[in-house]
């Protein structure tokens, strides 16, 4: 795992580490300059060494010299593609460096290298004789990549703060990405929170020629709903657990420590359940955080999975101080901001496993590609509500339910309820955005001062509800969650947190061949019986307790709406004019427990807690 940058023009060392530097936590143990003044490149690396310590170093170039990588990630099969490109007359110098299979894969497949790559990735490769560059990231997102392309100049960069060293990039806060940012939770990609720059979205590459400076986006891969109906019950148990294995075994290759997160829920002991049987001599190293509030606290479900396994279990109890100080410590270093404060103990959680190892397995896209999540559920009460319920009883109902008493426990009845209802007046398309909203139409329109445009606000939501339109609505979910909620949220919430503590998370669940099952699967095997993850319970059952098994879903939460009513959390940062004015008022309902804004309130720390805080350009901006 590693920190890439870079830039087209004249050669600028100074520029070139100061860029690199501002992503050091990503690669501490090494790092690497490139600079072709003939094409005007220049790449920089950061190392963080988990496979071919002495032949993985970057940037890598070819044998030939005609070829120059910077890669982040690790590809799962680059030992099955050694073997075909040797096949095919490559020489290899390294070891077994993944690295070189991209440089090698480059020379033989050039563009279409990506669909056989089975892996997390985002990399450049400068083709010399070609004169280009070539940019990719993987299929769902997992490593960042940015990009910037203007005056004639391609920057590029694993996280914003670096791409804030290059002069290029001073075009202030992009005013639409950032009311997005209030209407999601977070910034969907293409776009970022800085105005001029771009993320590369999840399965897509990038081409730019350098002759004459024509870039080119294409995407390589997505989410496709083809269900097979001749797959049986007894089929998909066999083939997930088959598969699944598979994936596990192929991410606990490193020449380092690997250890698994181990949260005591389904899919996380799932993965320690199977990573067990390829741990070699050594018993399996699992990490779990603790929380003094027991209904946040997911410790004792671990415990008892980590007796059921025989797993060597570490468990670190938080108090309140803790995680709030770790707030203090994120401060300024979260670069583009999710308003998730699960981020704070996933944190958290890195920082201790780190202790031990260098390299940990998580249960990341299960919820996304198996129907995991609890408003999957809300489409059917939804559906019920539009065939029995006239519109003008949606906003009674929402009235009257919004009288319930607030409730901070985790994802409460009453909080649950005003959700589903927040949604009804909205077509399906954009339910599931609404619904997980910290702002709802009306308030982003005070915050901004401004009348809203749903279909606008909610454009990335709405394409990837209508693409797919005579799938099942399971399956238009499960589009929404991947392209938006795990790309844009989890994993960035994952890869900022792992790579703070320079820490590399392998997630098996979303493994290509994985994925591929997942895709091909009816809907009725990930959703059934008024739950989540059917196939996948069926695979656990007999690996797990039967506790695990049945126990309702609980995300890695802390009580941050318990925090902002008792005071423990206040104003974020420095904030004036209209802002400031919602702000206090959005606190003063929280805090008389007349509406429950945690939300929003967190989704203002965040922004604040963030190197790009647009506190003063709120009000200030209107989008084009």
């Amino acid at each position: 795992m590693c920190g890439i940058a870079g830039f087209t023009g004249p050669a600028n060392p100074a520029l070139l580490r100061r860029m690199t530097d501002r992503i050091g936590h990503r690669g501490p143990d090494a790092d690497g300059f490139y600079s072709d003044p003939d094409n005007g490149v220049n790449l920089g690396h950061r190392r963080l060494s988990i496979l071919d310590h002495a032949g993985g170093a970057q940037p890598m170039h070819s044998a030939a010299g005609d070829a120059v990588i910077v890669f982040n990630g690790e590809i799962y099969n680059f030992r099955e593609l050694r073997t075909e490109l040797v096949a095919l007359g490559a020489h290899f110098h390294s070891d077994h460096s993944d690295t070189e299979v991209l440089l090698q894969a480059w020379r033989h497949w050039g563009p279409h290298m990506t669909a056989r790559l089975n892996g997390m990735w985002a990399f450049v490769i400068h083709d010399r004789r070609q004169r280009l560059l070539f940019a990719s990231r993987d299929r769902f997102g997992k490593k960042p990549l940015f990009w910037a392309h203007a005056q004639g100049q391609f920057v590029f960069a694993s996280e914003l703060t670096a791409m804030r060293e290059h002069p290029l990039i001073n075009g202030g806060v992009d005013p639409l990405a950032l009311r997005k940012y209030f209407a999601y939770g977070y910034v969907p990609a293409p776009r970022s929170l800085l105005a001029g720059v771009n993320k590369l979205p999840a399965g897509h590459s990038l081409q730019l020629d350098l002759s004459c400076e024509k870039l080119t986006t294409s995407r390589y891969w997505h989410y496709q709903p083809e269900p097979d109906p001749s797959i049986t019950e007894a089929m998909a148990r066999e083939q997930l657990h088959t598969l699944l294995d598979a994936a596990v075994a192929r991410r606990m290759v490193a020449d380092v420590a690997v250890g698994c997160f181990l949260s005591g829920g389904l899919d996380s002991s799932l993965i320690a359940a199977l990573a067990t049987r390829h741990a070699g001599s050594d018993r399996l190293r699992a990490y779990s955080i603790g929380f003094n509030e027991a209904d946040f606290d997911e410790s004792p479900y671990a415990a008892e999975v980590a007796r059921h396994l025989g797993i060597d279990h570490h468990i670190e109890t938080v108090p309140v101080a803790r995680a709030l100080a770790a707030l203090g410590e994120i401060n300024g270093r979260w670069d583009e901001p999710i308003a998730d404060s699960s981020l704070l103990p996933t944190w958290l959680l890195c920082q201790y496993a780190r202790h031990d190892v260098t390299v940990a397995l998580g249960g990341d896209g299960a919820d996304e590609l198996f129907a995991g999540y609890d408003p999957f559920k809300a489409l059917g009460y939804a559906r019920l509500a539009d065939r029995w319920l006239p519109k003008p009883l949606h906003r009674a109902l929402s009235l009257l339910a919004a009288k319930l008493p607030v409730s901070h426990g985790y994802m409460s009845f009453e909080f649950r309820l005003k959700r589903l209802l927040r949604g009804l007046s909205h077509r399906p398309a954009l339910r599931l955005p609404v619904w997980m909203a910290p702002l709802t139409a009306a308030e982003l329109g005070e915050l901004f001062d401004e009348p809203v445009d749903l279909e606008t606000l909610y454009s990335e939501a709405i394409e990837a509800w209508d693409e797919n339109p005579q799938a099942d609505e399971i399956e238009r979910a499960i589009q929404f969650y991947i392209r938006l909620y795990l790309q844009d949220d989890i994993l960035v919430k994952v890869d900022r947190a792992s790579m703070l503590h320079s820490l590399e998370v392998r997630a098996p669940f979303l493994d290509a061949d994985v994925a591929d099952f997942a895709r091909r699967l009816p809907a009725r095997m990930k959703f059934a019986h008024g739950q989540g993850k059917w196939v996948v319970r069926q695979v656990a059952a007999g690996l797990l307790p039967e506790r695990v098994l049945t126990r309702r879903k609980q995300g890695f939460a802390l009580p941050v709406g318990q925090w902002f009513a008792e005071g423990t959390l206040g104003q974020p940062g420095d904030v004036s004019g209209a802002r400031a004015d919602f702000w206090q008022h959005a606190l003063a309902q929280h805090r008389r427990g007349d509406v429950d804004n945690r939300l929003y309130l967190w989704a203002e720390t965040a922004l604040a807690a963030s190197p790009l805080d647009a506190s003063p350009l709120i009000h200030d901006t209107a989008p084009p």
